[in-house]
């Protein structure tokens, strides 16, 4: 007499489970984040999705958060939309799909072959729900579980931000927005080294911060260089970085004046005083950096020769006037000069520095294409007879280098 065979187990169906997982965890109000990775799709240099939910106009959503190689695109979808688009990514186009709750963890994994694997864990305690406001705090370009902000004392050792120094990590922040959008736009590309000087690195806050954003954000090759007068910090800071081992971080002795120009992607030179700044500028077109970002204090030469028309003498009597006249007419002139040697040229409001309370920022980008700069160079000197000016630094420096004949 025959056995009677038992008949095969269907194969769970791990992909309807963790859609369940995720659409309970929204229904409870449980959900924190969704991560898919493993991208196996055709789109280039996309690398992850982040999901997170949001309340838009009183309304639940899901922002989908597309991360690639140089910058983040964001779309948000209805709850039910969200859990759709989810559905259907998995696994035509990623791999691996990572959700957190509050009382649940889950993982999905597809194998080369398409095998499914689904883990699933309880946290050790109950994790708390983020707000889902539109408007709470920005997405922040670094971790601040990162080694080198406890080192430079901008968490303590469990990571935390140490109160006082909040604005310094906004600050830090707010650089790396501005480059990353520069670098998108930017004609740099991530497979070769990407060099960056930074001139005036102080205690390389924001030195050690590309390097990081450049390396383990962008999964780039960064050759960064910080320049300082300081010797002392110089050496506090190669200690740091041979500590915290940061291949490719370096800091020199010296200044915008005295070093050599190389070949450089990235020029940053923030709160370089007055023609310092001119100074700076100059390197960066002579070393063909790519990306220029400035942040300029002080403007002497400028004000000095400044004679301001009869019409405006009532509104410049007043000695603040004066001073804002010759910023904008001193960085309008930098903008200008720029956009004549081939860059895309912002001047904008950056973030406050810890120890003054200058703002600006002037970011130049290198144009693909070369400009014709008889018409802008026509403007400036409209723009210097106006004011009677006769000299200005970067303009001098330009022209003996025959950058503007």
């Amino acid at each position: 007499m025959s056995a009677t065979a038992t008949p095969a187990r269907p194969a769970p169906d791990h992909h309807a489970q963790f859609i369940e997982l995720l659409q309970t965890s929204l229904d409870q109000n449980a959900f924190i984040k969704l991560v898919l990775a493993k991208y196996a799709g055709d789109e280039p240099d996309l690398q992850r999705l982040i999901i997170k939910q949001l309340t838009v106009k009183d309304q639940p959503c899901l922002s989908f958060v597309y991360r690639y190689k140089t910058r983040d695109i964001t779309k948000n979808f209805s709850l039910a939309e969200g859990v759709e688009t989810v559905a259907a990514l998995l696994p035509a186009s990623f791999k691996n799909a990572h959700l957190l709750a509050v009382t649940d963890e889950a993982q999905l994994e597809y194998s080369k072959k398409g095998k499914s694997s689904l883990f699933k864990s309880k946290p050790q305690q109950l994790r708390e729900v983020p707000s889902a406001g539109h408007n709470r705090e920005k997405n922040r370009f670094l971790d601040l579980g990162r080694p080198f902000l406890a080192d430079l004392g901008v968490t303590n050792h469990k990571h935390e931000l140490i109160p006082a120094m909040s604005r310094k990590w906004k600050q830090i922040n707010k650089f790396i927005e501005v480059f990353s959008h520069a670098l998108t736009s930017s004609p740099l590309a991530l497979d070769k080294p990407v060099r960056v000087s930074d001139f005036g690195s102080g205690k390389g806050y924001l030195t050690f911060a590309i390097h990081d954003y450049l390396r383990n954000t962008l999964q780039a090759e960064g050759v960064v260089t910080g320049v300082e007068l300081r010797e002392d910090m110089v050496k506090l800071c190669n200690e740091a970085a041979a500590r915290l081992e940061h291949p490719g971080l370096s800091f020199q002795h010296g200044d915008v004046r005295s070093v050599a120009p190389s070949a450089v992607d990235v020029m940053i030179a923030l709160h370089a005083c007055d023609i310092a700044t001119d100074y700076a500028i100059h390197m960066g077109i002579r070393s063909g950096a790519s990306i220029i970002m400035c942040s300029p204090c002080c403007h002497k030469q400028i004000r000095l020769q400044i004679q301001s028309p009869a019409l405006l003498k009532p509104m410049l009597q007043y000695g603040l006037h004066l001073g804002q006249q010759a910023e904008m007419v001193t960085d309008s002139l930098r903008a200008l000069f720029l956009e004549a040697c081939g860059y895309e040229t912002k001047v904008f409001e950056f973030i406050s520095l810890d120890h003054t309370n200058k703002n600006k920022m002037i970011l130049a980008v290198k144009r693909a294409e070369p400009v014709q700069p008889a018409e802008l160079l026509a403007k400036i000197e409209e723009l210097k007879a106006f004011y009677h000016i006769t000299e200005h630094c970067l303009e001098t420096l330009l022209r003996a280098d025959g950058y503007l004949a």
